[in-house]
């Protein structure tokens, strides 16, 4: 088995991947290149960084900053709780899943952006209805994550429990919510990400102030450096809530056993062989310390 490079090495080989990345499109779009792709309409990445420096002087890029955080952190959190007490209510209850299943079955396939006209008739403002298409869209991943994650946990542990003399909520509290923790943050993960969608979309759609909506309006005025660095905002943002979603989950879910290559963390712990306490040949009350006899 091939040993986990070290961690400054990686780091090292991720940043000349960022740098080349950037190297090839300066290149490409400062000589203009054609060829089947126009790179000569976009702008260099001098442009870009020009821009960027020039929004972060102004007090505009903060307020977008701070809304777009307001709003997604608002929506995704509501999702999240929401998110897990559903599908655990789904998945131990027949009488819940009878009566929210078919409705969340038909709900669940619509884009959460293909909600904006109803938020925008449901709502007395713009803010309320994005936060709500920001938790629309984060809820459905995180409710499906968690349902098929307790419905795959063991029903030994749940019998051990009661016979040890648990209730519901001990439980829900020892087995159920523990052992459905990795699918949970499976859901988190996949719903941060659709949720900075979402709430771009929206803010370009019926937004005042945002990341998103101020990337529409460089759009409209022609300011395609603005337009990216909209866009890097954009995706730094995303890489940062994502990661702090895995890591969270990684806390959390520290008792469970990790494989041999674990992305920014440390290689595993070389377990060594049990040796047996007796030997494998007949054994007499005599030869057995006193104590360990079973």
């Amino acid at each position: 088995m091939s040993r986990t490079p070290p961690r400054a090495a990686r780091y090292a080989l991720r940043t000349t991947a960022v740098a080349g990345a950037l190297g090839l499109w300066q290149l490409l779009t400062a000589k203009d290149v054609d060829v089947w792709l126009r790179f000569s309409q976009f702008p260099t990445v001098t442009d870009v960084a020009g821009a960027f420096a020039d929004r972060l002087s102004g007090p505009d890029y903060w307020t977008d900053l701070t809304d777009s955080l307001t709003r997604i952190l608002s929506g995704f959190l509501l999702a999240a709780v929401l998110g897990v007490a559903t599908g655990v209510l789904v998945a131990r209850s027949p009488l819940a899943e009878d009566l929210l299943g078919p409705l969340l079955e038909v709900v669940r396939p619509i884009p959460a952006i293909a909600l904006v006209p109803v938020a925008i008739l449901l709502f007395p403002s713009n803010e309320q209805g994005i936060v709500f298409i920001t938790f629309t869209a984060a809820f459905f991943p995180v409710l499906v994550s968690t349902r098929h994650a307790v419905r795959a946990l063991s029903p030994v542990w749940e019998e051990a429990v009661r016979t040890l003399g648990g209730g519901r909520l001990r439980i829900l509290g020892s087995v159920v919510l523990p052992g459905a923790l990795p699918g949970v943050f499976g859901g988190l993960s996949v719903g941060i990400g659709v949720s900075w969608i979402c709430v771009i979309s929206a803010e370009m759609i019926s937004g005042q102030y945002g990341v998103g909506y101020r990337t529409w309006q460089d759009y409209t005025v022609v300011d395609y450096p603005g337009v990216f660095v909209g866009m890097v905002t954009i995706g730094v943002l995303g890489w940062l809530t994502s990661t702090a979603v895995e890591l969270l989950g990684r806390r959390l879910t520290s008792w469970l056993p990790r494989t041999s290559y674990v992305p920014g963390g440390r290689p595993p712990r070389r377990v060594r062989d049990a040796t047996p306490l007796v030997s494998a040949g007949p054994t007499t009350k005599e030869d057995v310390p006193h104590g360990q006899l079973v």
